[in-house]
């Protein structure tokens, strides 16, 4: 274990990847590294064109209207299943979007 202290950790790295993909296991890396050496998140999910993408299916969500300047977004009405509360302006003409879930916002006028 001494050894490792004074060893380069981009070398321990480098080490620990080179034995991970020579494992006859693809779910070792959790979907990291694959057979196919898909490297980002976003190839692994535009692979299979006959499904959308989490960005296409929220975005065919319309904006939703509350009242007031600002808007808490947990993410859904059920904590365990939400995210952290951001908390959205919605001072703009253009619907405020959600970091967290793509959620877009506006403000409803009563006018």
């Amino acid at each position: 274990m001494a050894t490792f202290a004074r060893t380069n950790p981009l070398t321990i790295a480098t080490h620990l990847i080179k034995l991970l993909t020579r494992s006859s296991d693809s779910r070792s890396l959790s979907g990291i590294v694959s057979t196919d050496l898909i490297t980002s998140h976003t190839q692994k999910w535009m692979q299979d064109t006959s499904t959308k993408s989490p960005m296409e299916l929220i975005n065919e969500v319309p904006p939703i209207k509350v009242e007031g300047r600002i808007f808490a977004c947990e993410g859904d009405n059920n904590p365990a299943l939400g995210h952290p509360i951001e908390l959205i302006c919605l001072d703009k003409e253009d619907p405020a979007v959600c970091k967290y879930c793509g959620l877009r916002y506006v403000q409803d006028h009563h006018h």
